[in-house]
């Protein structure tokens, strides 16, 4: 999408994960299990960071990309941004019928089909 000339936003990139979990060279899987058993995550510093900053630029932003398979969090924010009035676009297969995904604006099968068709 950079290459397209399209400026993103990626939570695994943004400061407040790398400080709090772990850039892309670390592990990121042993990172994000780690982050995802802290205790009293509610009240955790790190936690409401992460979250503010990812807020903020969901604000920011113009258009939200749900990628599959996506976690809990993901179809979250997809809810978020629907409320917000952002533009939205889901990549991957969808078997099952699931009425709520109707909040997407464009539906693709695969990274390819979408950037192909990236404007």
């Amino acid at each position: 999408m950079r290459k397209a000339g399209k400026n993103i936003y990626c939570f695994i990139e943004s400061r407040a994960s790398i400080s709090h979990v772990g850039s892309l060279e670390s592990n990121a899987e042993e990172d994000m299990k780690k982050f995802e058993t802290i205790p009293n995550w509610q009240n955790d510093p790190a936690v409401r960071d992460i979250f503010e900053t990812d807020m903020e630029a969901l604000r920011a932003s113009d258009s939200l990309i749900l990628l599959l398979p996506a976690g809990k969090s993901s179809h979250i924010e997809s809810g978020a941004a629907y409320g917000m009035g952002k533009h939205l676009v889901v990549i991957g297969e969808q078997k099952e019928t699931e009425s709520l995904y109707l909040i997407f604006n464009e539906f693709y099968d695969t990274i390819k089909d979408f950037i192909s068709n990236l404007k």
